[in-house]
């Protein structure tokens, strides 16, 4: 991987989403004011070939030269889907003496406490791949047991004839001392030159081994497959004669160098949708909920404060990850999403998806499966004519067809007779459903973090998201919905913006007095370090600076889980850290016990580089009340209306209508209901805002 360098303020700098059915491509061109996007059909075999297509289409549109682009930035859900799908490589584990069955046991939990069938997620390492090695640390950091030459060397053999193509290790209280961990996997490095070795302690050096394990399998395990991917990528972006750096988006709302990311591609796994979420948060609209609607599924997250909502603990392919992601949540149905009835005749949405090969019946490649994306044809809150901006017209006949089809099918009688009104009912009906399904997830996510939806604005984006957002909003009582100019492509943008960010830490485990209260602040300052250091091989110059965040995890003596405290780097004495966490802990819940024994747990430390600049759209004034395109008949609650359409190009500063009413812009349409008005504001956002007076309460069923 050689894309190494600095990306200047001057050029382009682009961005790249991969998802199921589109490649989303932005290109952001400062010194014009210009953002321009590009939507290409994805290409599943290999997700390259739809980049350096996407890539050659957005260059010509928007009139760049390759030498013009100063920085790539692509996001990928590769990785995830090798550890979801279980595609990634062959890979074996050592670990210390004793711990042969550290995947197999786990944490002694069942997926459903209450459901006898439910079996437990195969590991990423069979039992048959996992190595032994006498080597040990006691939980101070204490060497137990050293491995030697002669033990090194029989640990290498054993794994030559597991013909794994990556390795892990795992040495028992490895965070305490990374550099041990290191030097072991160094020694098997050198004895087989061919094998990728991961250290679990320098992927992510936090307490608890079985976590801490599956951060390294992982690793590991997605580890080939994507330095072949990135190859196959830097090979096709420098076929174009683009010679820029080339940087990937992380799970923490960030970007890395393409050697970094080859070398812990467990960074990047939810990469893709972290990217379009920390481009909402830049919009300033105070606190959101963002909803992320593409081909296959739908996301949301929170942002509170301007920043995203990151996460320590989430879960991927039914295995827990401890490493920093910004907070995604999959509730629900995407555009691609089959329609169907099942065995007692009930209609539901998804899990399936029509994908982008065949693709929903209306694409016209062989797909006789109704979707989400046939439903909003069959209603006309899109235009066969007009979708991608007329380079993509789609069958409406074929949508309709698709879903009459199944309409027979269906327990609730009055369908049997098929035909046009039978394929409106469904499709009304399976929006309602795939709607209600959203709005229930949502609901629950939120009441966890004991937030409510209705103090939040929506905002969409994905090919399907602005379609969809207005009967989310309204399911959950959401009265305001910010449309981001460039919504379908948002994730594409957010790579473009996306600073080079990483997390460090390092867990102490020890009471919080004098002496530990000096063990923080070293190790602080040795991640400052390590953090400006890496932050210098990502900018390509030497002393690079960058914005640092200091945290640590706590908790009261007894209590079962920590709190992320903020902490002031000029404040680290005792008394400072001791106020900092009582002061936390009473803002959750309203208590503080200055008598309880404080623990210090794990030490955080953030680094993000140079915040990047995007142009803000260039949008004209507007005449107030603009008149529409046309007009077309839209499905909207069981009622036909006659709405006006727009087109999001024609629309100015300071514009409004109400609706019903559509709104079409080349690659995504929003959709205004009845109740609702729309203006947009000086960045050529589109505000929805509910004005028939029902915006605190969700709708009733």
């Amino acid at each position: 991987m050689t894309s190494t360098g600095t990306v200047t303020a001057a050029g382009a700098r682009i961005g790249i989403d991969v998802g199921g059915t589109f490649t989303d491509l932005v290109a952001s061109v400062p010194e014009r004011g210009l953002v321009v996007h590009h939507k290409e059909p994805s290409t599943p075999a290999d997700p390259s070939l739809a980049v350096a297509d996407g890539l050659a289409a957005l260059l010509a549109r928007a009139d760049l030269r390759p030498g013009e682009v100063s920085g790539l930035v692509h996001g990928t859900t590769i990785g995830l889907n090798a550890v979801i799908q279980r595609r990634g490589a062959r890979i074996a584990l050592v670990v210390t003496e004793g711990y042969r069955d550290i995947l197999e046991i786990g944490r002694s939990r069942m997926p459903s406490s209450f459901d006898l069938y439910a079996g437990k997620e195969e590991p990423l390492v069979p039992r048959n791949l996992i190595v032994e090695l006498r080597a040990r640390l006691g939980p101070r950091g204490e060497r137990v047991s050293e491995p030697d030459a002669a033990e090194l060397d029989r640990v290498a053999a054993r794994l030559r004839t597991t013909g794994a193509d990556a390795a892990a290790v795992v040495i028992l209280h490895g965070y305490t001392d990374p550099a041990f961990e290191e030097g072991v996997a160094a020694g098997l490095r050198e004895r087989l030159p061919s094998l990728p070795v991961t250290a679990s302690a320098t992927v992510w050096p936090e307490v608890r081994e079985y976590e801490r394990a599956l951060v390294a399998c992982m690793n590991a395990y997605i580890q080939p497959l994507m330095r072949d991917y990135f190859a196959r990528l830097e090979s096709r972006v420098r076929g174009l004669g683009v010679s820029a750096p080339i940087f990937i988006s992380a799970s923490n709302g960030g970007s890395m160098s393409l050697r970094s990311a080859a070398e812990r591609p467990v960074e990047t796994v939810l990469s893709g949708p972290a990217a379009g979420v920390a481009a909402a948060a830049r919009l300033g609209a105070g606190a959101i909920v963002t909803f992320d609607m593409g081909g296959t599924s739908s996301d949301i997250a929170v942002s509170v404060d301007g920043s995203p909502e990151l996460a320590t603990h989430t879960t991927v392919g039914g295995l827990p990850l401890i490493v920093p992601v910004v907070a995604v949540h999959a509730i629900g149905a995407g555009g691609g999403s089959v329609v169907r009835v099942d065995g007692q005749g009930v209609l539901k949405v998804g899990p399936g998806s029509a994908g982008a090969d065949p693709g929903p019946a209306a694409y016209g490649r062989g797909g006789d499966r109704p979707t989400v994306t046939d439903c909003y044809l069959a209603t006309g809150l899109i235009d066969p004519r007009t979708f991608l901006g007329g380079r993509m017209p789609l069958d409406a006949d074929a949508s309709l067809k698709a879903l009459s089809g199944i309409a027979p099918h269906l327990a609730s009688g009055g369908e049997a007779a098929g035909g046009e009104a039978a394929a409106y009912r469904v499709a009304e009906s399976a929006l309602r459903v795939a709607t209600a399904g959203m709005a229930t997830e949502l609901q629950k996510i939120m009441a966890q973090r004991g937030l409510d939806p209705r103090r939040f604005a929506l905002v969409p984006f994905g090919g399907a998201g602005p379609t969809h957002a207005a009967m989310l909003a309204e399911e959950v009582g959401i009265a305001h919905i910010v449309v981001p100019p460039t919504a379908a492509t948002f994730c594409a943008l957010g790579a473009a913006g996306a600073d080079l960010r990483r997390d460090f830490a390092r867990s102490l485990r020890r009471p919080l007095e004098a002496a530990s209260a000096t063990r923080l602040a070293g190790v602080l300052a040795e991640l400052s370090a390590q953090a400006r250091e890496w932050l210098a091989e990502q900018n390509g110059e030497a002393g690079a600076g960058g914005r640092l965040s200091f945290a640590a995890d706590m908790r009261y003596s007894g209590q079962a889980y920590e709190l992320r405290v903020a902490l002031d780097p000029d404040r680290l004495d005792v008394e400072a850290v001791s106020e900092a966490f009582h002061a936390e802990h009473e803002r959750l819940y309203g208590f503080r016990d200055q008598d309880a024994t404080i623990e210090l747990g794990t030490a955080r430390l953030g680094v993000a580089g140079p915040p990047t600049e995007l142009p803000p759209a260039a949008v004209p004034p507007g005449t107030g009340a603009p008149p529409p395109a046309h007009r077309r008949r839209v499905l909207l609650a069981g009622t036909w209306h006659d709405a006006q359409v727009h087109l999001r190009e024609s629309l100015g500063v300071g514009d409004a209508f109400d609706g019903p009413a559509i709104v079409e812009q080349d690659d995504t349409t929003v959709v205004v209901p009845p109740g609702w008005s729309a203006d947009v504001d000086e960045a050529g956002n589109l505000h929805l805002r509910r004005t028939d007076g029902a915006h605190n309460h969700p709708r009733k069923a």
